[in-house]
């Protein structure tokens, strides 16, 4: 299946690198605030960089920000002689500060899986460019081959302790990270493995390895070890990381952590800060799965990415979890605020007061958790299609039903998704951004985040409150949001 799905990517890169400029980013489905590139298609983040007070972001195209809310895409193909028969899968970019490599103090690099489309073979090479948007393949890569047709989309860091390059990159139909080091980004000496760990299922990908805030400390921080699994969720792992093995902190749990509930969301990966400055741990996911990705009945192209989130470790009764947050930078985008507290309304009812023309807006909603019930939020609403957002209180569960929301048929489309979420000191609170294709969804303080797809057709902008019983009182604040793309 997966080789199937390659193909269908190579078909939709090369669509991407011929498209023509002058998308007018208004089309049907196209998000608003969220990044999608011009025209073609998006797959993975690979490189994300913050390098002279810009953000860097790639997918083997490259645009370039200064918020993470406005982008700016700088060419649909940075590569400019890749092998004949070989295509460039998903990696990452380091900035050379200390010509390590040899191409010159502060060269940009990309390391990425190679892929020759004759043996199907996945190896790690590299690219170097003077300027962050012309790459030149290395003429002897590939630079660390185990001959496997499983072994891919190499993360590449700068590890000071022990002054070297750190490669985390998965083998995955053996549920395994790979920790590499190297003193000049052209030689590598394995150091561990790291797995099979919590799921087991079938596949690991994109592994990602970074330190994170304990508690909002930057100067007590955690490595997170991050993998892709099963071509539909991510896991995380917390412990340390010495430069040679990642180890799991004591008592970490046995089941996988999760971090995203949702049904879209993949292949995250952490900006690299090359200046110095950022304190915070940013990522950006792929809202995307594999089973659907490729038949999206977006026009112009194929897939966007999450907005920026900042990551946090965070102490619990049940121990330390990865939390997260949207970040801040995106309430410039707010329009006028709306206000509403009081009791929900037995039964389905419109949410008077605040109707966006277009599903761009996002809710902020506190609910007293402390009365039994069941209710929620239909969104995306119209022509008999909706989304549905529903929260039982006795069983603490939290409901997201997709299997009416979009107006066109997409095969394996129609899904459910729900977890637990309990309340914090009886409320219970949901953060919902909106946008044409997609909700998001980050819960209390962001251990519990939902992300998913929707599709919903132009007309779909209703907003309803529901609930089965009387009594629950409602806090929301709302607004709709601005392009991005004005």
């Amino acid at each position: 299946m997966r080789k199937i799905l390659f193909l269908i990517m190579f078909v939709l890169s090369a669509l991407t690198i011929e498209a023509a400029k002058g998308s007018s980013y208004d089309e049907p489905y196209r998000p608003q605030y969220h990044f999608s590139p011009e025209k073609g298609w998006i797959g993975d983040p690979s490189g994300l960089t913050y390098y002279l007070g810009k953000y860097h972001l790639f997918w083997w195209g490259k645009a370039v920000s200064t918020d993470l809310v406005h982008y700016e895409q700088i060419t649909p193909n940075v590569m400019r002689n890749t092998p004949a028969g070989m295509s460039n899968f998903t990696g990452s970019m380091v900035i050379d500060k200390h010509n390590t490599a040899g191409w010159g103090t502060n060269a940009w690099i990309a390391v990425m899986t190679v892929y020759e489309q004759d043996s199907k073979k996945q190896a790690q090479g590299i690219a170097f460019s003077h300027d962050g948007e012309n790459f030149y393949h290395y003429d002897q890569n590939p630079v660390l081959d185990l001959w496997s047709t499983e072994f891919r989309d190499p993360t590449v860091f700068w590890h000071e302790p022990t002054r070297k390059w750190i490669m985390v990159v998965a083998k995955a139909r053996e549920k395994k990270v790979q920790f590499y080091s190297s003193t000049n980004l052209k030689e590598w000496i394995w150091e561990s493995d790291f797995g099979p760990s919590g799921n087991q299922e079938k596949a690991w990908e994109c592994p990602d390895l970074f330190l994170v805030p304990v508690n909002g400390d930057w100067n007590d921080r955690k490595w997170v070890l991050l993998t892709s699994i099963n071509w539909a969720q991510e896991q995380y792992f917390i412990g340390d990381f010495d430069g040679h093995k990642f180890t799991l902190m004591d008592n970490h749990p046995a089941e996988p952590f999760l971090v995203d509930r949702g049904l879209d969301y993949y292949a995250s990966r952490v900006f690299r800060d090359y200046d110095g400055t950022l304190r915070n741990a940013i990522s950006m996911g792929w809202l995307a799965t594999w089973d659907y990705a490729p038949l999206a009945p977006s026009a112009w192209g194929k897939g966007f990415w999450s907005v920026p989130r900042i990551y946090n470790l965070k102490s619990f009764k049940e121990g330390m979890r990865l939390t997260q947050q949207p970040i801040e930078e995106l309430k410039t985008l707010r329009g006028k605020p709306f206000r509403l507290a009081g009791k929900i309304p037995v039964g389905a009812k419109p949410l008077k007061g605040f109707s966006p023309k277009s599903n761009a807006y996002e809710l902020d909603a506190v609910f007293d958790a402390r009365v039994e019930n069941t209710y929620g939020f239909y969104l995306c609403k119209g022509q008999g299609h909706q989304t549905i957002i529903s929260y039982d209180t006795r069983s603490h569960t939290l409901l997201i039903d997709r299997t009416n929301s979009s107006d066109v048929e997409i095969p394996k489309f129609k899904r459910i998704a729900q977890t637990e979420v309990y309340p914090e000191n009886g409320k219970l609170r949901l953060h919902i951004y909106v946008d044409k294709s997609s909700i998001e969804i980050f819960t209390n303080q962001g251990k519990e985040v939902f992300s998913l797809l929707t599709y919903a057709g132009d007309a779909q902008t209703g907003i309803e409150t529901f609930a089965l019983r009387p009594g629950t009182w409602m806090q929301l604040n709302a607004w709709t949001l601005d392009s991005i793309w004005k």
